[in-house]
């Protein structure tokens, strides 16, 4: 058979007219789960207006490093957010210094110390190694939700962002209470952020976050970052 107007044969016609196909069907997903998602993050953006949200962290310096975004959004969106902090950052011997630290931290997020509370257990020690019990994490969770009017709840995802097993155990614990009902409310927004923009100030595009980030939110979180003097030793 000859060849079409290009010089291409039939084979090479039919390879492209499948990958343009190909293509097509790829962007109608791709659009599909965008609209999606953009509903979801509209559904979590109309929850926190007027909630009492609480951020479940497992050190002194996760609100700055992986939550300030979230936290100052959930503030614009009509939230008034808490933090309980699951152990006081002892790995170095620096627990006391850094509980300080946090206080400071959650000011410059706009969270005052009376919304702020540390759970400084022995069976909950700051340790990259070691898992935290599931139930325990759970029952002070549920504690802290019942007397405080929590109704919405932001933690690690499955991953613990940077596989900390502590920040792991936190997900490990909201999910357990959630599958067992120990709680009467769940909402689950995606996060897929490149994980380099967790760490620092940089807009880097983020995928699907639950509530928009601002430039104003990358001149806010570094002064919230230098409040720990104790910040980079805690990987």
């Amino acid at each position: 058979m000859a060849a079409g107007p290009w010089g291409w044969g039939p084979a090479a016609l039919a390879l492209l007219l499948a990958l343009l196909l190909g293509g097509a069907r790829r962007l109608r997903r791709r659009s599909a789960a965008a609209g999606a998602r953009a509903a979801l993050r509209g559904r979590a953006a109309a929850r926190a207006d007027g909630a009492r949200a609480l951020l479940v962290t497992a050190h002194p310096d996760d609100e700055a490093m992986f939550f300030a975004p979230t936290v100052l959004g959930l503030g614009r969106a009509g939230a008034r957010a808490a933090v309980l902090c699951c152990s006081a950052g002892n790995y170095y011997n620096q627990g006391e210094i850094r509980k300080k630290e946090l206080e400071q931290s959650c000011f410059l997020l706009g969270i005052p110390a009376s919304d702020v509370r540390v759970i400084d257990h022995r069976d909950l020690p700051d340790n990259p190694a070691v898992e935290w019990d599931t139930q325990l994490l759970a029952a002070f969770v549920l504690k802290h939700i019942e007397a405080n009017n929590i109704n919405l709840v932001v933690t690690f995802d499955a991953g613990g962002v940077s596989g900390h097993a502590n920040h792991i155990s936190l997900y490990t614990a909201l999910r357990y209470s959630v599958l067992h009902s120990l709680w009467n409310f769940c909402t689950s927004v995606p996060e897929d952020v490149a994980i380099l923009s967790r760490y620092v100030n940089l807009p880097l595009r983020p995928k699907d976050v639950a509530l928009s980030l601002e430039l104003s939110l990358f001149t806010i979180l570094p002064k919230s970052i230098h409040s720990f003097t104790t910040l980079f030793f805690t990987f």
